[in-house]
This record gives structure tokens, sequence and C-alpha cells, in this order.
């Protein structure tokens, strides 16, 4: 146990608090049991060593990767009691997905030691609710995605912009610095501003390699795959990738890679779980049931800029960015007349060139345009959709 807790005293001296994720405020850091899982690359292991940091005394906290090669021969289970004996009170389990059995000795832990704090982090695809242990009544769970268009320019320029509500975002409640020119730092961030890591260098380069671990790791270990299951996965990001966004025909799909078309809607499932594209759903009746796939988008922008290649379209870039940051707060459907709904607002997303005519005669339609600064009546710019977390 004494080289984790050295390893643990080396990571927290080199991080930084001087920016916190908005998920942070939120999470009700008092329960005995949390799970944040996301995306990789987006930041939860820095807010996990930034709550200790901030809240906790090194007496009585831990901080441990699943992933650490002492757990080749060791159990977390023992490790915690251990730890508790020794007067720990506070277990921080980084990527707890790494860990076969996490899920039953994290409720081993949790029953047996009543007075012991838990908080985890773990991949998107993580389904806490299912398992060898059912952790729903245990933990509460938090997701956390990758940076709004907000938090780019507070983390990179070091603004204080508040978010704001879908509703003070349509009543044109957006404040920007005077100082400031929105466009250009919109097309910074539609290019590399969604993921934390954006001032590494070979920023490209890093967000590839989260791709590929996510299709070559996370995934397989959570459906239990082989090889050439990954390898068809593979050959389905690519399909994506050059074609988004899509109105997916899954038979058609299956041909192209070789597999049976319910095959295809399970991979679409595990890359949307782990944070790689988004589904478009149709809204089915009156009562807000979701229906079926009606297109497929990579999740950011980012990942268009960086799969797509030459590719690119400037109308899907407008779309994904929509649907990407408003997901977050809003169950975001298809419209039949037009590009996205949330509740009983329509939006038609378009450049600044985009007219009326597509939303004529719809109550509570508004146009979303790119290129814009301000907007006026119905007319929307899209960076403002940015503010929303």
């Amino acid at each position: 146990m004494e080289q984790l807790i050295e390893l643990f005293r080396r990571l927290l001296l080199l991080t930084d608090t001087s920016y916190i994720r908005y998920l942070y405020d939120k999470i009700d850091w008092s329960a005995r049991m949390i799970g944040i899982v996301g995306p990789r690359g987006v930041g939860k292991t820095t807010m996990l060593l930034q709550r200790i940091k901030l809240n906790h005394s090194l007496d009585d906290t831990l901080f441990i990767n699943a992933d650490d090669l002492y757990f080749a021969e060791h159990r977390l289970f023992d490790l915690a009691s251990d730890f508790y004996k020794n007067g720990g009170r506070h277990l921080f389990i980084d990527e707890v997905h790494k860990y076969s059995e996490w899920s039953k000795e994290l409720k081993m832990i949790y029953d047996y030691y009543p007075d012991f704090q838990i908080i985890f982090t773990g991949s998107s695809i993580l389904d806490i609710y299912k398992g060898n242990a059912d952790l729903s009544r245990r933990a509460l769970s938090y997701y956390l995605p990758g940076l709004s268009f907000r938090e780019y320019l507070n983390l990179s320029y070091g603004m204080q912009l508040p978010a704001y509500s879908l509703e003070d975002i349509l009543s044109h409640k957006i404040e920007f610095p005077e100082t400031k020119l929105p466009l250009p730092l919109f097309k910074e961030y539609m290019m590399k501003g969604y993921y934390p890591f954006f001032r590494d260098p070979g920023y490209e380069q890093r967000l590839r390699n989260v791709i590929g671990l996510t299709v070559e790791n996370d995934i397989p270990i959570y459906a239990s795959m082989n090889i050439a299951s990954t390898k068809k996965i593979r050959q389905l990001l690519y399909i994506i990738s050059q074609s988004v966004p899509f109105k997916p025909n899954f038979t058609k799909i299956g041909q192209m890679i070789d597999v049976h078309r319910n095959q295809v809607t399970d991979f679409l499932y595990y890359l949307e779980r782990a944070g790689i594209i988004a589904q478009l759903r149709g809204e089915t009746g009156g009562v807000r049931l979701l229906g079926k796939v009606e297109k497929v988008y990579l999740d950011n922008t980012n990942l268009i800029y960086a799969l797509a290649e030459n590719k690119s379209d400037i109308g899907n870039i407008r779309e994904t960015f929509f649907l990407s940051q408003m997901k977050v707060y809003n169950d975001v459907v298809s419209s039949e007349k037009s590009d996205f709904r949330i509740g009983n607002f329509t939006f038609e997303v378009g450049g600044q060139g985009k007219q009326q005519k597509q939303i004529e005669g719809i109550e509570n339609a508004y146009i979303v345009k790119d290129n814009i600064e301000y907007g006026y009546k119905n007319i929307i710019p899209l960076w403002h959709f940015g503010f929303n977390y």
C-alpha cells in the first residue's frame, strides 16, 4: 500500500485547482458512494484529485487507479479493509471499470463499512445498474461530458462567463465581453476545444489515441468482445466518420462489415455510450417515448476534424455542435419538418443565409444561424447554445 500512497501524493502535488469543471458543484459530495462516468479525456481523474486537494485530509484519504499492477495480486476489498483499519475513511478509485469484480467488491465495501466513503470514476459505457451487483440503490451517478464552449472560454482565456438556461438563450440573454470577438473563438473550439487536454502538443493525435483506447479497450471489456468484433467496430466507426450525419440502414451496414443487422445496433449503442457517436432518435406518442434512430452523428465537432479528414461538412459540424451541447440537459429529438426538437421548441440549424421557409407555420420555432454575433426575434446565433452548461 505504501507505493500506492506515494503515487497518490505525487499526483496530488501536480494537480491544478485553478479551474474546476461545472459538474463539481452539482455533485452531492456527502453521499457514501459516488460514481462519475464519462468519455475518456474529459477530466474525471482531475476532478477527483481536485476534490481531495481542496477538501480532504491526507491522513484518512487514498486515491488509487484500478488499473494499477498492484491489483494483479491484491483485491480491492482487501485494500479498502486494510485502509479502513488504519484510519482511512475516503477511498477514491479511478477507472474502476479496469477492475473485473468492481461492482461486487464495491457493494461489499459499502455494506460492511457504513462509515466509509467510496468515490469512483469509470468509462461512460459503464452501467452501475448492471453487473455482478446492482449499485443503483447505493451509488449516486453523475455524467461528465467534454467542455462546453463556455467552459472552453473560461479555461482557455480566463473568462468568468456564467451558464444560461435554454429559455435564457432563446430570450437573447447571453452576455459576452465587448473586448472579445466570439466567432474566431468559436471556430477554435469547434476544432480543438471539447477535451480539456486541448493545450497539450499534438492534440489531434492525442484525440485519436483516446478514440483507439475506447474502441480497443473500454468497449471490449464492457461487452466481453473478441478481437474480430473489435475490428468490426473500427470498420463501423470509419463508415460513420465518412458519412455523418446519415440515416442508418442497419441491414446495409451489416453487409458492409459482415455482421447481422442486430449486431450493428449493438455496436452503435456501445459507441454512443462510450461518447464517440450520438444517435438522434424520433419522438413517438404523447409521453415523450424515444423512437427509432433517425440520424447518426459523431459525438462532438472535434471528433469530426480528427476522423472525417477532408470530408468534414460545415452543415454536419453545425448540427453536431448543437446536438452535443444541448443533449447534456435536454431531450433532443428529430423533427419531421426541421432539424431538431426540444420539448415544444423546434430548431432549424444553418448558415448566415438560412431563411424562415422551413419553419413557417410552426409555433415556437427558431432559426439557429452560424457566423452571426447577435440574434433577434426567433434567430439565435449558433455559438449561444454553447452556454447551456
